[in-house]
Formats: structure tokens, C-alpha cells, sequence
């Protein structure tokens, strides 16, 4: 009998574990595609298609390439830094507009009530 491998970081990271094609099981196109499409459902993500130019995908692939990732994961940091940046962008130009508002409520109501104290209402 075989001694039980501790299932620990160590013993997957250096190849103890999981490794051993004995306990391999070959996965059908259509299993696979079913575990893909559950995959993307969990991490809501959703394939697209977009065209680029080719200078652009080139330039891309050296920058990930130089971070040690696909481009594609780094479309994806860039996409996900852009619409943070922007959503927050656009939640502080809705606040400053809605305390310019308040302000502006503010000195109108001042104005109505000083000029209802000269008429002597």
C-alpha cells in the first residue's frame, strides 16, 4: 500500500499531487463546453468579439508579454482600470452637481425668506 500524500500548497504546487496520470480522466468537447459555459456563469463573464487594429494587438502583446501575462488578460486589467476610474469619475461629478444643487436650494430658500421678512409676511 501506498502512503497518503499530505494534500497541502506544497505537495500540488510541486507536482505530487495532481500530476499522475493514473488518476487522469480524459474530458469529452462536450463536457468541456458544459464546464466552460458553468464556469463563465459563476465568474459572470461573457465571450464577445471585437476588431482591433494589429498594431494595437502587437503593442499588447509586448506589454503582457513584458508582465508575463496573454493580452487578453491584459485587455481585460485595462478595461477593468478604465470603467473603474471612470465609474468613480462620474460618481464624484454626480456629487459635486448635487451639492452645487443643494447650495443653489439653499440660497433661493435664504432669498425667499429674507424678501417674505422685508414684505412683512
Amino acid at each position: 500500500m501506498t502512503d497518503k500524500i499530505e494534500g497541502t500548497i506544497e505537495a500540488w504546487e510541486s507536482g505530487q499531487l495532481g500530476e499522475d496520470e493514473a488518476f487522469v480522466i480524459p474530458v469529452s468537447l462536450a463536457e468541456d463546453n458544459s464546464i466552460q459555459a458553468i464556469v463563465d456563469e459563476v465568474a459572470e463573464l461573457q465571450p464577445i468579439s471585437i476588431r482591433l487594429q494589429k498594431p494595437l494587438i502587437e503593442d499588447l502583446k509586448v506589454i503582457a508579454g513584458v508582465h508575463g501575462i496573454g493580452y487578453q488578460p491584459l485587455m481585460k486589467q485595462v478595461l477593468k482600470r478604465f470603467v473603474d476610474s471612470e465609474m468613480k469619475r462620474l460618481v464624484r461629478k454626480f456629487q459635486s452637481e448635487r451639492m452645487e444643487a443643494q447650495k443653489l436650494a439653499e440660497e433661493v430658500s435664504a432669498a425667499e425668506a429674507d424678501k417674505m421678512v422685508s414684505n412683512g409676511n
